[in-house]
């Protein structure tokens, strides 16, 4: 039962990713139509393991992506000391 209960969170989850970054793609779409110009500022984040690789065009972009990965990376931990005490 936990197997079947793993997987469809999982699968459930992956689904939701792709519709989130779907959503997120064609509205950043939209608002380049509805925009005449401006700056684009943009950056990113590699999580390997509890290291987060952060990069961006400007410092704050850097500074949200990095308060967004602490926050990712302590979630991440916090599910994982959980769900290890759950299940022994």
């Amino acid at each position: 039962m936990s197997d079947q209960l793993l997987w469809s969170v999982g699968l459930t989850l992956v689904f939701l990713g792709f519709a989130i970054a779907f959503i997120a793609v064609f509205l950043l779409v939209l608002r380049g139509f509805k925009s005449k110009g401006g700056k684009v500022r943009g950056g990113g984040a590699v999580i390997i393991g509890p290291i987060p690789i952060i990069f961006g065009t400007d410092k704050e972009s850097v500074k949200i992506i990095l308060v967004l990965s602490v926050i990712l990376v302590a979630l991440l931990l916090v599910l994982t000391v959980l769900w290890s005490n759950i299940f022994r």
